[in-house]
């Protein structure tokens, strides 16, 4: 297998070369388990961590390398190898970190698509959809939907959910299959490009590693026996890992996300709410916030059914979110910053009683 299969690119080689980085092998991160990785590079799959310097200069978890990543690595055994650089990211899928005061939290890089996995039976969520969406909007990710568990639903519910899909999403390509009759896999199967990388995204139990082991056709993630109770199948996931397909495409599968929080800072939600967002152009005053406003577009809209009246609450409750995030995240910086005061302070108070 060659750099190429894996997506390394022109770009990357132009960086490697300019950085004086020749010396060193490249290769991709394909998993990672508590600080330690395994990159795979044209000599084989092999275990690595970070050099101290890497450590030491990470300003946040952000900064260390994530699956899908493109490393500069020393090989030394096949069971220690040193991560010296990370290259540059085209993408970074993220989300709020859970349990984390304002931080952020990345699920992959460098990744071209998306599928946003969800179970046509009960799991099925289009307020969760949007949520998604706008995690790829804002990552500069294009995303594909894919309903799957088809065959556990009749007809008439398959096309009532395709009714909400095509009324609050607009210009996103949905394909409907089933991982046990294979319905749909022939259009799956035609949009994977060889060299491109897809991270699949959903809950737990939507059938992402039933997918991931249908389409490589090995055995690759454990899965469990479908519940009786919930009709649901067990994820049983517990780590990100990359996959070459033999069709040459590159998937991503992910453990399942119960908390999908947003992050947004590069017009996501704009993005996934278009026609919201055109129509507050029109409100009466440029601070409108869509709520309780005399002349307000959205809310006018909203009453005549312009606009769904679930997918305007699911906009102003992420809006709400992203605000709230934005200023957790003020709130670390600024005691961060004030924690470095008093440790530049502290320093120089040892300085003086030692002289």
């Amino acid at each position: 297998m060659n750099l190429e299969d894996l997506g390394y690119n022109g770009t990357l080689e132009e960086f490697r070369v300019k950085n004086n980085l020749e010396t060193l092998e490249v290769g991709r991160v394909i998993s990672e388990h508590k600080e330690r990785y395994i990159v795979k590079t044209e000599k084989g799959e092999f275990e690595a961590e970070i050099t101290g310097n890497l450590r030491f200069s990470a300003l946040s978890r952000e900064d260390f390398p994530a699956v899908g990543d493109w490393v500069a690595l020393t090989i030394y055994d096949p069971d220690f190898s040193i991560i010296h650089k990370i290259l540059p990211r085209f993408s970074i899928i993220s989300r709020q970190a859970v349990g984390q005061f304002g931080a952020i939290q990345i699920i992959a890089t460098n990744i071209d698509y998306a599928l946003l996995v969800q179970a046509a039976d009960r799991d099925f969520n289009i307020n969760r959809l949007e949520r998604y969406l706008t995690i790829c909007n804002s990552s500069k990710v294009s995303p594909i939907i894919v309903l799957n568990k088809v065959d556990l639903i009749d007809e008439h519910r398959i096309a009532d959910i395709m009714g909400q899909i095509n009324a609050r999403i607009k210009n996103v390509q949905v394909i409907a299959i089933s991982n046990e009759s294979h319905q749909g896999y022939d259009k799956l199967t035609a949009i994977i490009e060889k060299g491109k990388t897809y991270c699949m995204l959903g809950s737990s139990g939507v059938g992402k590693s039933t997918l991931l082991n249908n389409l490589s056709g090995k055995a690759l993630m454990r899965t469990d026996t479908i519940s009786l109770s919930t009709n649901k199948g067990k994820h049983v996931t517990s780590h990100r890992e990359l996959i070459v397909l033999e069709s040459g495409g590159i998937l991503i599968d992910n453990p399942g996300m119960r908390e999908v929080g947003i992050t947004d800072s590069d017009g996501g939600i704009e993005k996934t709410f278009d026609s919201i967002v055109s129509l507050s152009q029109h409100c009466k005053f440029k601070d409108c916030t869509h709520t309780t406003e005399v002349g307000c577009s959205v809310i006018d809209a909203v009453e005549s059914g312009e606009i769904d009246k679930e997918s305007y609450q699911n906009y102003l409750k992420m809006e709400r979110e992203k605000a709230h995030f934005e200023s957790t995240i003020e709130e670390k910086r600024k005691k961060d910053k004030d924690f470095g005061k008093i440790l530049k302070n502290y320093k120089k108070d040892i300085k003086k009683l030692n002289k």
